[in-house]
């Protein structure tokens, strides 16, 4: 287990969660998930993204004992913000390890130099300079994240 995040990165996460949760809340597709939440991955690994999301249809395929550990399965998005501690690196190898998991979307947030690596299914990887905000696409219809807090 990684240990707790410091402040910035905490209410910086809290914000991307929210705004996850609020689109969410209006459309009702599916589940969103904050850091505390584990998912146990089709490769045997044990993963805890910074946010993340499940389509309706997936989690209703799982039992409530699934429902009440860490899920068995991947995130159809998920989220990594890197912290002032972070190595890029192995934050890389983990949003590689999600897209071979079947996640169909994913941020790799890099605050310290203002960029963002979208990562989609058989796609190369996408690196944005500063973007002011980041679309959901079709994984999550209508969902845009405002980053005016994230890079605060």
């Amino acid at each position: 287990m990684n240990p707790p995040t410091g402040g910035e990165t905490g209410y910086r996460n809290l914000d991307i969660e929210g705004q996850l949760w609020l689109w969410n809340q209006r459309t009702r597709l599916g589940k969103a998930f904050n850091s505390s939440t584990g998912f146990h991955l089709p490769n045997g690994a044990d993963r805890s993204p910074d946010a993340s999301w499940v389509c309706q249809e997936r989690w209703d395929a799982l039992t409530p004992e699934q429902k009440e550990s860490f899920i068995p399965l991947c995130p159809d998005f998920v989220v990594e913000l890197r912290s002032k501690s972070d190595n890029m690196e192995p934050l890389r190898v983990k949003m590689r390890e999600y897209m071979n998991n079947g996640a169909r979307l994913g941020w790799l947030i890099d605050r310290k130099n203002r960029k963002v690596e979208i990562y989609r299914q058989n796609r190369e990887v996408e690196v944005l300079d500063n973007p002011a905000t980041l679309s959901g696409e079709d994984v999550l219809p209508g969902f845009i994240l405002n980053l005016t807090e994230v890079w605060g």
